[in-house]
């Protein structure tokens, strides 16, 4: 596989198959990964990789937290701007309107659609969760190479025949998490990456967001050929 298949073949995977990744295989994975680029070399990226019996117990404790504060608890960062604006405004709320519609759930299905939301705290059953951190003390350069640096975990990811789904919806319990992992005070939590394997026979697996043409975000003010 070259890395434009790679490309092509990521997705956002939210339903996987009880089959377990090995540590070795995670290793291997974050041991390359981390030729990603960064300024000054700095290296911003910090992980805790959770599996297994850890792994279920952590999703306890967020259960049992999120029925207490159904909102989560007082948050780190905005996940979106407060007042989005077009066009991502639209593109935010055609990526949901679409996932739901994968699933057959109506849009005055309030119920189903706050239970598969919920799904985000299983990890969508994946194995394994991959949790990022950066210090403090980083600006929104080293944000970005964190950034790149995740990337380059996804595409390896697809490389080793492994499914992934980057969420920021683990930040809503920061503290819990952060607590769980012995997250040092100097870093921040960014989210967590479900890792597995692709369940391909689940409906929510089949669609894919809809990406603008080149032109929309593009400029040339090139010199000829």
């Amino acid at each position: 596989m070259n890395v434009y298949e790679a490309v092509e073949a990521r997705f956002s995977t939210r339903a996987f198959l009880e089959k377990k990744v090995t540590t070795e295989q995670i290793r291997l994975i974050l041991d390359r990964a981390k030729r990603a680029p960064s300024g000054g070399n700095l290296q911003p990226w910090h992980v805790c990789v959770v599996s297994g019996q850890p792994l279920m117990q952590l999703q306890g404790m967020i259960l049992k937290r999120g029925t207490a504060l159904p909102r989560g608890e007082e948050p780190e960062y905005n996940v979106y701007p407060p007042d989005l604006h077009e066009p991502y405004r639209s593109r935010r709320f055609k990526c949901g309107e679409d996932l739901y519609a994968s699933l057959g759930i109506p849009r005055e299905d309030k119920m189903a659609r706050f239970q598969q939301f919920a799904r985000n705290l299983q990890a969508f059953g994946a194995p394994m969760v991959l949790f990022f951190s950066i210090d403090r003390a980083m600006g929104c350069n080293q944000w970005a190479h964190l950034g790149m640096f995740m990337q380059t975990v996804m595409l390896l990811a697809v490389e080793e025949g492994l499914a992934t789904c980057p969420q920021e919806a683990w930040s809503a319990f920061h503290g819990t998490i952060a607590d769980f992992i012995g997250l040092p005070e100097e870093q921040m939590l960014y989210c967590g990456m479900a890792v597995g394997y692709a369940d391909m026979d689940h409906p929510i697996n089949r669609w894919r967001t809809e990406r603008a043409p080149l032109e929309d975000f593009t400029r040339f003010l090139c010199g000829p050929d």
